[in-house]
């Protein structure tokens, strides 16, 4: 009989029987791959799917199996475990859930974790020490704003950040303030940002560290996160990035009804994550990783339904009297400037994810979400259903006023996440919410 010492596979899990990843010299599409990669049925008594594998440890087959497998784990030899060993460390689920997710971008390696913002927290931590600073562009995600200036700012770490949409002399002078402070840990950025949809240009943001740290054994890596349009629209690993960040309950997850994280890119990087997420126990849970696996067989669909009911919704807002304006990424594909500029070289579509910025302020904002029929008032976003919410009033109330003002975070800003409902039926809920104004 053959044993895991015989036969190992990528992530540590015995593969009898190798994987087809190419027919006649064609590579399969990740669309394709997300129905099988990583698992096969032949381990688990013909399953189609993966069990959902409920326990905390795992059987050794020899001693001397169980020391390589923590040599890999302490980071005494580079790499993680090259088997199965304790579910803080690894499992059968979160593997092929990793395995799956980085194929998506063509990553190197991939991690799993508890939530989105256990994910930047890990990359965080595994990053930075007391006397660092992180450069990032801004707005980010309110917690993770929170996260950078009120937590690790306890510890000693500064930030400083440049806006979205900066150009590469914007960027080259902070970096260059950043770097006469010390030494620079991390950049993070997030494009689209939440929530403006202002877009980065993560291959400036590249440009920038590379000239300004050329030569040098530790210029800071590139981190993104890409929630709002990844991996379908935006792939930053293509453009300069070394490592991208999701909050997987988003689009990746897809039904409203999980929690997760995720951090892919270079396996040196991803190295140095796994070792903290191993030491303070951020990975996800098994059932929520198997809810994954089935999540991704349809992330494709999914999110190409969205965008073109995005498009259909966003194009009605557009001329409607009591809009201002819409803040919708797939406008930019016949517009001039630079936000167009970029859109053109990073994105593939414009998303399903968009700003909505009313005439008037918060009582008119208001009254359009409590209007509403289809669409729910809740946050979050990219799940089947159509999503609105306040960020003023909600996700961003933590921001100080000031901040949210100059980052555009405005009273009468409603965020709206489309979902997969009929496109005229959605347009309809729009258009009846818009006349209780």
């Amino acid at each position: 009989m053959e044993t895991e010492d015989d036969l190992t596979g990528v992530a540590g899990r015995v593969s009898p029987r190798p994987e087809t990843e190419a027919i006649g010299g064609r590579k399969l599409k990740p669309a394709t791959l997300m129905m099988g990669h990583g698992y096969d049925p032949m381990l688990s008594e013909g399953s189609l799917k993966p069990p959902v594998f409920l326990t905390s440890t795992f059987v050794f087959p020899n001693a001397a199996a169980g020391k390589r497998h923590f040599e890999g784990v302490t980071g005494k030899r580079p790499g993680g475990a090259e088997g199965l060993v304790y579910s803080r460390f690894n499992g059968p689920n979160q593997e092929i859930l990793e395995d799956r997710l980085a194929i998506w971008e063509g990553a190197e390696d991939a991690l799993a974790f508890s939530s989105g913002m256990s994910a930047i927290a890990t990359l965080f931590l595994a990053m930075v020490k007391p006397g660092d600073t992180i450069v990032h562009s801004g707005p980010l995600y309110a917690a993770t704003e929170t996260l950078i200036a009120r937590i690790l700012g306890k510890f000693g770490v500064q930030w400083l950040d440049f806006p979205a949409g900066a150009t590469r002399e914007e960027i080259d002078a902070v970096l260059a303030k950043a770097k006469g402070q010390g030494r620079v840990a991390l950049i993070y950025l997030e494009s689209p940002a939440n929530p403006t949809n202002a877009l980065v240009d993560v291959e400036a943001v590249a440009a920038s560290r590379d000239a300004t740290f050329d030569g040098e054994a530790e210029a800071p890596p590139i981190a993104i996160d890409n929630t709002f349009l990844g991996p379908l629209w935006h792939q930053p690993l293509r453009h300069g990035a070394d490592l991208v960040v999701y909050s997987l309950t988003k689009y990746a997850g897809g039904h409203s009804d999980l929690v997760a994280g995720g951090v892919l890119g270079s396996k040196a990087h991803i190295d140095a994550v796994r070792l903290m997420r191993n030491t303070i126990g951020t990975i996800c849970d098994p059932n929520t990783a198997w809810m994954l696996l089935r999540s991704l067989e349809t992330l494709e669909l999914r999110m190409s339904r969205a965008g073109e009911n995005a498009e259909k919704v966003c194009t009605f807002l557009r001329d409607h009297p009591k809009v201002e304006r819409v803040g919708y990424l797939g406008f930019l594909k016949e517009a001039e400037g630079r936000q167009a500029d970029i859109y053109r070289r990073h994105c593939s579509g414009g998303g399903s994810t968009f700003s909505l910025y009313l005439k008037g302020g918060e009582a008119e904002a208001f009254r359009f979400l409590d209007a509403l029929k289809i669409a729910k008032l809740a946050v979050s976003l990219g799940g089947t259903e159509t999503l609105a919410s306040h960020p003023a009033g909600m996700t961003h109330l933590s921001v100080a006023d000031e901040r949210k003002q100059a980052l555009g975070i405005t009273d009468n800003l409603v965020r709206i996440s489309i979902g997969v409902e009929d496109a005229d039926d959605l347009v309809a809920d729009m258009e009846q919410a818009l006349a209780a104004i």
